[in-house]
């Protein structure tokens, strides 16, 4: 399902217009983004919980040459699925 498909499907479930179902969509991916970019949790009850994940500093191999290279440290995203969620796909 990409944003189109998952637009169109908020607006039937929810009675909305295409425009209004939209705007709610971006509005929920906006705010988990915010509380992620600030380094909170997102949990969603019966669905699941995004985290930050700090990765360290490391050190790599280029694949082509066998060259050691540095890998900087990062950030990322990590979702664990709630009981629901799993129990809905089994």
């Amino acid at each position: 399902m990409n944003k189109t498909e998952m637009i169109d499907a908020v607006a039937g479930a929810a009675d909305l217009s295409k425009a209004s179902a939209a705007r709610a969509v971006d509005a929920v991916t906006d705010a988990i983004l915010a509380a992620l970019a600030k380094g909170d949790n997102v949990a969603l009850a019966g669905f699941g919980t995004f985290t930050v994940k700090d990765r360290a500093a490391r050190q790599g191999r280029n694949p082509r040459t066998g060259e050691t290279i540095e890998i900087a440290a990062s950030r990322s995203v990590a979702f664990k699925a709630g009981k629901a969620f799993k129990d809905a796909l089994s």
